[in-house]
């Protein structure tokens, strides 16, 4: 760095000082782009979303293996929202394709029985006929343990695929959820996680964080094309069902869990688990410094 550019640095920081500015904010990241698409075609307006932030290809180059972690937990309908659409989850993997991955796998740890779920959540049927993309049903001899040394969990069984692959792609369904209020992205990683997932109850926002610390999502796509406003996670009445016909992309997953929390009434600061994910350096909840591109 020359002396003129140093000087000229130090000169803006001793007035952002001066007026009550921070100087660590010469240094900040840029803000959070976040990319929100809107239509009644699922499997156009998702991939609206991921052009919007540059493409696929600005995640997934060629030769990747991907893993694609929708919500899958349950055996209902795609109609219920209690699993995340299909539509959106082909869309994503076509994509991943499309920018050349050598494997997409997609899996889940279900809270029913994994095949109904699978098949019922109407996710197997998209994906049926796809060359290189493999819907998994989870091994237990997969499950591996991880070191976390987190605030909560210090270490826990994790699945190897989703710790080896080259690029995580989370996607959940946007949906109530009896215990964090909401169910997004950081709450969608328990679904790498094995063992006795109860016990993270003890210390749910804490724990989920310990995880998402370790597994990084590179991008999560929250499906929003219906939300689940009461009975969740799974549901069951349609009554409480919302069509709202949106999906969000965000390399900040903080950030992503925190504009959708917005389609719910609720502000970031409500849910427990953004904040502690705030808190602990994971990204931005203050949606005033978060970039959005509507599509």
């Amino acid at each position: 760095m020359n002396r003129r550019k140093f000087l000229k640095i130090i000169t803006t920081s001793v007035v952002m000082m001066g007026s009550g500015g921070n100087i660590n904010r010469l240094f900040a990241d840029d803000p959070p782009v976040l990319s929100l698409a809107e239509g009644s075609d699922y499997a156009a307006i998702t991939k609206n979303a991921l052009n919007a932030l540059g493409g696929i290809q600005k995640f997934v180059k060629m030769g990747n293996v991907v893993v694609i972690k929708p919500n899958l937990g349950w055996d209902r309908k795609p109609e219920y929202a209690a699993n995340t659409h299909p539509l959106v989850v082909k869309a994503i993997a076509e994509e991943c394709l499309k920018a050349g991955a050598k494997k997409v796998k997609i899996f889940d740890n279900p809270c029913n029985d994994p095949r109904r779920c699978y098949e019922n959540s109407g996710v197997a049927g998209a994906l049926k006929g796809i060359k290189n993309v493999e819907l998994k049903h989870m091994e237990d001899e997969r499950y591996k343990n991880t070191k976390l040394n987190g605030v909560f969990l210090k270490e826990w069984e994790l699945y190897d695929e989703a710790l080896s692959a080259d690029v995580f792609i989370n996607v959940p369904v946007a949906k109530h959820h009896g215990l964090t209020r909401i169910s997004l992205g950081l709450k969608n990683i328990m679904g790498i996680m094995g063992g006795n997932r109860g016990y993270i109850h003890r210390s749910i926002e804490d724990a989920l964080v310990d995880v998402n610390k370790v597994v990084k999502s590179h991008l999560t796509v929250i499906d929003a094309t219906r939300i689940l406003l009461n009975h969740g996670p799974q549901g069951g009445n349609l009554k409480d069902v919302k069509v709202l016909n949106k999906v969000i992309a965000c390399r900040d997953i903080v950030a992503a869990d925190a504009y959708a929390t917005t389609f719910f009434g609720l502000n970031p600061v409500d849910i427990s688990t953004t904040v502690t994910a705030s808190k602990r350096g994971m990204g931005e909840m203050n949606l005033s410094r978060v970039k959005v591109i509507k599509t």
